[in-house]
């Protein structure tokens, strides 16, 4: 049987969380985002969703 796949999103830090909120340095942190350009994929759920929308304008997002 083949293994079911889960969804997946791709972000992309592209922007500076420097004069930001600290609960929204706290998101980036908590998507395991380190420094701009760096790329994590993480699973494709509503936590993680509602964490992205909270950080929409330091963030890029594909599908993968």
């Amino acid at each position: 049987m083949p293994a079911k796949k889960t969804k997946t999103l791709k972000v992309t830090q592209v922007r500076s969380t420097i004069s930001c909120p600290k609960d929204q340095v706290a998101t980036v942190k908590a998507l395991g985002l380190k420094r701009i350009r760096h790329t994590v994929e993480l699973p494709d759920n509503d936590a993680v969703r509602g964490m992205l929308f909270k950080v929409k304008h330091l963030v890029e997002v594909e599908e993968g």
